[in-house]
């Protein structure tokens, strides 16, 4: 299988960093190709422009590239901490340019039809909010987001969605985040079996 693997953190040595290293170790493991992007490292512009939006296409040859990679792989991960109940700018960015109209997703006379239908996506996110207050307080908006917003939006919904949020970072112990790691192996072997 091929698989895309997306980072949003800007700090190297992050625990969302961690997780993208376990993720794309046990995908090797596993025997998949791995296209691996860490937009920060790699400096991706998050701003849409008009200009972007009007055209047949866009013009920025990165872009065009991401768009091709989300086409034609078998599945995707994505890595980011909760900032405000949101992804961080650079990853929202990647979504507004990447996640396409008439690339990723095109509206019919019968309705949206999304392009990345029989892919699977695994979405890895970290905040320090304890779980029981972020369901109560806000009703976790990344799940909707990712799972509603832009997943099943864009074909892929069901079991082929998995989300998990490992909380509370700041207060998490070394043994605590080495079982989280182990889980993230878990969830990479489930969503994306051997080929």
């Amino acid at each position: 299988m091929k698989i895309v693997v997306v980072i949003g953190h800007q700090r190297r040595g992050s625990f969302c960093h961690a997780i993208a290293a376990t993720a794309v170790e046990q995908l090797a493991e596993d025997g998949h190709d791995i296209v691996f992007h860490d937009l920060y490292a790699e400096r991706f512009d998050p701003i849409l422009t008009q200009e972007e939006i009007d055209a047949n296409e866009p013009g920025c040859a990165v872009v065009r590239g991401h768009i091709r990679e989300l086409l034609a792989c078998d599945g995707i991960v994505i890595i980011h901490p909760n900032w405000w109940g949101q992804p961080p700018a650079i990853l929202k960015g990647w979504i507004d340019r990447v996640f396409r109209q008439g690339a990723i997703y095109r509206f019919t006379e019968s309705g949206p039809v999304g392009e990345l239908a029989g892919k699977t996506a695994l979405v890895l996110t970290t905040s320090n909010t304890p779980r029981d207050v972020e369901l109560s307080a806000y009703g976790d908006p990344l799940e909707n987001l990712w799972k509603n917003c832009i997943f099943a939006l864009c074909g892929i919904s069901g079991e082929r969605f998995c989300r998990r949020n490992f909380e509370s970072i700041v207060m998490s112990m070394p043994q605590q985040r080495q079982a989280w790691l182990d889980e993230v192996r878990r969830l990479v072997r489930t969503s994306f079996p051997t080929p």
